[in-house]
């Protein structure tokens, strides 16, 4: 496993080394797991206590921190966004392909860049463009005319569809579809006559997209997806949905078609969100949030209902079946005070 000098990743960190600079680490662990020859980090002052016996041979932290240290330590503004740094520099995670496989399916009309990897039985229809260092998994398949930028990195069974643009230094995760047909359907006497989706797929740069996701492209305008999103595993991206710039989504979410979410935002996992209406930037919708009407304040939304004891659960469910009954009776009551 390679290593670095700990003075070098100080460097790197832009970090106030504290300790013996020759020290090799190779890897990150939590305070717990940690070992010699690893290094971890300390986000709050209560683990202070378990510094003691924490085998790290050194430990990312804050000045205020540092007098509790008993190993070599990095000190920081912020422990956990260093944390996410270091982690990077010390990723050993392989590459979804290296070169071309033999088993590959390359159309010739595909132009591939500079270091372009593609793993076996892939397959690159037409049209295909494919930036430097673009690395395409096994067992992909990228349609017609569709662009990859510099650096991105397809897992092993993405699919993406035909006219799709993906930007530059992004992440798909195994399983996801890119450019499905959105769900567009006209109803004919009670037959479903569908209608085709003419739009696409704009994917910005530095966008990671999780497992199992899907995003479909456009019914006649793009579905677009900004700069910098994350989206987690297993969520659902409808037709003509506009995500903002820097926006995080959670696991599970389902996205319903012309919704338009603003920059900065973050979705909580397992929330529904309705269509044909916008979200303005800076918002956080809470877990399970259901989003029926447009947000057009910057803030904190939550709609879901905590869980609760069975027999808590049941009276509460039993009061609200009789809401539209109370309602009634207190109206009536009001009614009664007012005539008094």
């Amino acid at each position: 496993m390679p290593s670095i000098r700990l003075a070098d990743l100080a460097q790197q960190l832009d970090a106030e080394l504290h300790g013996d600079g020759d020290i090799a680490i190779a890897g990150v662990a939590s305070m717990q797991s940690a070992v010699a020859g690893q290094i971890t980090f300390m986000v709050n002052p209560r683990y202070r206590e378990q510094l003691a016996d924490c085998q790290a041979s050194a430990i990312v932290m804050t000045e205020a921190d540092l007098p509790y240290a008993r190993s070599a330590a990095l000190i920081v503004k912020n422990p956990y966004l260093t944390y996410a740094r270091m982690a990077q520099i010390l990723d050993t995670t392989p590459k979804p392909a290296q070169n071309i496989a033999p088993a590959a399916v390359i159309d010739p009309s595909a132009k591939l860049g500079n270091n372009v990897a593609v793993g076996a039985n892939a397959v690159i229809e037409s049209g295909v463009v494919l930036g430097d260092d673009a690395i395409v998994g096994p067992g992909c398949f990228v349609g017609k005319n569709t662009r990859i930028g510099a650096g991105t990195r397809l897992w092993a069974n993405v699919t993406v569809y035909h006219e799709v643009e993906i930007g530059e230094q992004c992440l798909v995760q195994s399983g996801t579809v890119i450019g499905s047909d959105g769900f567009g359907y006209a109803n004919d006497r009670g037959n479903w006559v569908k209608i085709p989706q003419l739009g696409r797929v704009i994917i910005g740069d530095r966008v990671e997209i999780g497992a199992c996701t899907t995003i479909d492209r456009g019914a006649l305008d793009d579905t677009l997806i900004g700069n910098g999103v994350i989206i987690d595993n297993q969520c659902q991206i409808a037709h003509n949905v506009v995500i903002g710039d820097n926006t995080a989504v959670a696991g599970g979410v389902i996205m319903a078609g012309s919704l338009k979410i603003g920059r900065y935002c973050m979705i909580g996992g397992a929330s529904v969100i309705n269509g044909h209406m916008e979200i303005c930037d800076k918002v956080t919708v809470t877990g399970m949030g259901m989003v029926m009407r447009p947000i057009t304040e910057p803030g904190v939304y939550s709609s879901g209902i905590p869980l609760q004891p069975n027999k808590v659960w049941r009276k509460t469910a039993a009061l609200v079946m009789n809401i539209d009954e109370m309602s009634k009776r207190l109206k009536a009551v009001e009614r009664k005070v007012n005539q008094d």
